[in-house]
């Protein structure tokens, strides 16, 4: 991928009404990559992408492409082309008038159009259906003609707003891989909106989370996955257990750094590289993330050390066991001794590979994970 940035944006803010939507966001993306903007909705995701395509105009900051502030052009002079969720195809013309339409609308001679969509509909694998109108095609077929015709001018920017939202699951996965071969194949920088976090890890070059209008993190898929740095993008993408308690020891060896972890219902570790913890002091409250993959459970009175708890649920889905457990924590006490609340803990989730366990509901167990697959997050 080239290091070329072809699109910036610089402190985007944005309000409707009393509401900020957007709150300063900064943004670097690169000829040629596929950066995912991921959030649930209302966070500021599809906003983020009229600005760039100048459907809407932002409050404060600047939107660059190919190095030219492009802030104040009209949506057709920037350079960018944008897919919709529900397709936007014309239903009185057929794929090859739909795929040619821009090209017509700039006065191209019809042979040249009748070219460029003989080939556009080549790269979607759509040859041979140029005489179909859009109710004699599929959801994943009118999904292709949406991208034909976005892609017939060779944009430098483009963009797509949950394309595939109204597909089915099955589908859904095989356009990714069709998206992501074509993206590659064109060159085209893709800058693409979703809120399924699978979809994101499967497709992304870069994973930008966002979260009330700002960017949480960005990162590759493996750095999202694998280094969160708030509770919120750990939980968010992928699923991860995250668990609030007190650091009460260090020691030092072989350039790392073992914490030890101190919950209500026990005890943990997190490791990480010698002097990234260096501003953690013995007492202070850390968060720690840990993947349902990650978690050990190993059934109460077994020597094993972690956190206690009971098993409340098992589900099987996708090849993938799920087990649930509920934390055991101390029970609080008033000042005359009488029981305050119970202070039920959080619970827990691990996933593995198989359709059982010799865990049943109500087991008690003990939660662990190994110290080098748990995060310190919200630092």
């Amino acid at each position: 991928m080239s290091t070329y940035e072809l699109l910036r944006l610089e402190g985007i803010r944005k309000r409707f009404g009393s509401v900020e939507v957007l709150r300063g966001l900064d943004l670097s993306v690169a000829q040629g990559e596929f950066i995912t903007l991921l959030g649930s909705s209302g966070c500021g995701k599809t906003t983020t992408l009229r600005i760039i395509a100048g459907l809407e105009a932002a409050d404060e900051g600047r939107v660059f492409i190919d190095g030219k502030d492009v802030s104040a052009l009209e949506p057709d002079k920037r350079g960018v082309n944008m897919v919709f969720q529900n397709y936007a195809l014309f239903p009185h013309m057929n794929v090859e008038q739909n795929t040619g339409y821009s090209l017509k609308l700039k006065g191209t001679p019809r042979t040249e159009i009748k070219k460029a969509v003989a080939e556009a509909l080549a790269l979607v694998q759509l040859s041979g259906f140029e005489r179909r109108m859009p109710d004699e095609l599929s959801g994943g077929q009118r999904q292709r003609v949406a991208v034909a015709r976005a892609v017939i001018n060779r944009p430098k920017v483009l963009l797509l707003d949950e394309p595939l939202g109204a597909l089915d699951l099955q589908l859904r996965r095989q356009m990714q891989i069709e998206l992501k071969r074509l993206q590659k194949q064109l060159g085209i920088t893709f800058i693409y909106i979703t809120h399924d976090q699978e979809e994101a890890l499967t497709m992304s070059d870069r994973i930008a989370v966002m979260r009330n209008g700002v960017f949480e993190q960005i990162g590759s898929a493996a750095g999202i996955y694998n280094h969160p740095k708030t509770g919120f993008v750990a939980k968010f993408v992928g699923g991860a257990n995250v668990l609030t308690g007190r650091m009460i020891s260090r020691t030092e060896g072989g350039g790392k750094e073992r914490l030890i972890f101190e919950h209500p219902a026990g005890r943990a570790a997190v490791e990480l590289d010698s002097g990234e913890a260096d501003s953690i002091q013995p007492g202070a409250e850390i968060h720690i993330a840990a993947r349902e993959e990650h978690i050990i459970l190993t059934p109460a009175g077994s020597g094993a050390e972690g956190l206690a708890a009971a098993v409340t649920g098992k589900s099987f889905a996708g090849g993938l066991l799920r087990i649930t457990a509920r934390l055991k924590c101390a029970v609080n006490k008033a000042d005359d001794g009488s029981r305050a609340d119970d202070n039920e803990g959080e619970e827990i989730s691990a996933s593995r590979q198989g359709i059982d366990a010799p865990l049943e509901v109500g087991d008690e167990v003990l939660v662990n994970w190994l110290p080098a697959n748990a995060v310190i997050v919200d630092r």
